[in-house]
C-alpha cells in the first residue's frame, strides 16, 4: 500500500479540479466542497481508479468525459443517487471513502497522480504483475535512449554540413559518451 496522502495535499488538488473541471452532475461538487471543509471526512477519502471494486465508492465524471456522471457504491449496492452518497459521508465519518474522478487525460495528469493511490481492492488478475513493470521501465528507457542517439546522430550529420567544427566535437563526444553507456 502506497503512503497516505496529506490532507493539505488532498485539498490542493480538490481546490484544482474545481476549478479546472465543470462535473456532469452539480451534486458533485457539493460532495467535493463538503469534503474541501471537514479535514475529518478528507482524511478517509482515497482517490483511486477502478473505485467500483472497492468497499464503499463515488465516481465522478466532467464534461468532456464519456464515462457515467455520478455512481455511488457501498457494499453490493449501487446508485446514482448524489444525496444518498451524502447523507452517508455525514453518517459514516469515520469509514473510508474511495472516489475515482474521470476528466480528459486524466491518466497524464501530474496533480491527480501526486493525490491518487493503488487500489487495494483491484483483484490480481487486473493488476500489473511486477515483471511486466519492470520489463515496460526497460523497454521505455531503452527506447528513450535510442531515440536521443539519433537526434545526436542528426546533430552530428547537421553540423558536418554546416561546416561547425565546434558543435561537430561537441555532439560527436556527447553521441560516444551515449554509445559507452548504452554498452
Amino acid at each position: 500500500m502506497t503512503a497516505m496522502i496529506p490532507v493539505a495535499a488532498k485539498k490542493d488538488f480538490v481546490r484544482w479540479f474545481l476549478k479546472r473541471y465543470k462535473l456532469k452532475r452539480r451534486e458533485c461538487v457539493w460532495i467535493l466542497n463538503y469534503l474541501l471543509s471537514h479535514d475529518h471526512l478528507l482524511k478517509n477519502v482515497h482517490f483511486t481508479d477502478e473505485a467500483h471494486y472497492c468497499p464503499r465508492a463515488m465516481v465522478m465524471s466532467t464534461m468532456g468525459s464519456e464515462s457515467i456522471p455520478f455512481r455511488f457504491y457501498k457494499g453490493n449496492l449501487m446508485t446514482a443517487d448524489a444525496e444518498k452518497s451524502f447523507h452517508d459521508l455525514r453518517l459514516h465519518p469515520d469509514e473510508k471513502m474511495y472516489i475515482q474522478l474521470n476528466f480528459p487525460n486524466h491518466h497524464l495528469c501530474p496533480q491527480y497522480a501526486s493525490v491518487r493511490e493503488e487500489n487495494p481492492y483491484l483483484p490480481t488478475y487486473l493488476q500489473v504483475a511486477e515483471n511486466d513493470r519492470k520489463i515496460a521501465e526497460l523497454l521505455l528507457e531503452e527506447s528513450i535512449a535510442s531515440m536521443n542517439e539519433e537526434i545526436l546522430r542528426r546533430g552530428v550529420d547537421e553540423a558536418l554540413d554546416a561546416n561547425d567544427e565546434e558543435r561537430f566535437l561537441l555532439l560527436s563526444t556527447l553521441l560516444n559518451d551515449a554509445k559507452v553507456k548504452k554498452k
